[in-house]
């Protein structure tokens, strides 16, 4: 990287637009730039999780999944560009499937809670939802590559599933959502 970063402020903003990687300007309020700060603000989500006790299993699966949300904006920031591969969507749903085999069946809706850990979880998969959300919408409008696609829907997924294994690891059940009757 070398003095890539050396100057931080370099008021290039100022004006409203950014540059991507590919050099063209872009306004600071595009569908791409809107997608890549979903994605920056879903990856330092996945940074508070691992600010708490997680298991080493899921630390590194976790750390992976960061580095990866990495690669996806790099994708984004050079359009027509791809980094994200179905290898990474696979890595994601086979720790799903592993995590979710220890895991008690859902019976109801479960509430965003229990331990620090699982909160914080639950807050990703919500910001991961709404990346995703921004990326399909971006898609509409531009290309946008299908790993990418699939590995938001995965991870969101997956943080779900970490969240009631954190419950698990702290002891604690899932919060279930008790249904009013009239």
């Amino acid at each position: 990287m070398g003095h890539r970063l050396s100057k931080i402020t370099t008021r290039t903003g100022d004006a409203g637009e950014t540059g991507l990687g590919d050099g063209a300007r872009v306004a600071k309020d595009s569908a791409r730039i809107t997608t890549l700060g979903d994605i920056d603000e879903l990856n330092s989500a996945i940074g508070v999780v691992l600010a708490e006790e997680v298991p080493a299993e899921m630390r590194a699966m976790l750390e992976q999944v960061q580095h990866d949300l990495f690669d996806l904006g790099g994708e984004l920031s050079i359009p027509g560009h791809a980094l994200l591969t179905e290898a990474q969507v696979e890595s994601l749903e086979r720790a799903l499937e592993q995590w979710n085999s220890t895991l008690s069946p859902l019976k109801e809706f479960i509430l965003p809670g229990g331990s620090r850990a699982a909160a914080a979880a639950h807050l990703a998969r919500t910001m991961c939802r709404r990346a995703e959300r921004t990326l399909v919408a971006l898609g509409h409008r531009e290309p946008v590559g299908t790993p990418a696609r699939l590995y938001l829907n995965r991870l969101s997924d997956l943080l779900f599933v970490a969240a009631r294994a954190l419950n698990r690891a702290a002891g604690r059940g899932d919060v279930q959502w008790q249904r009013k009757k009239p």
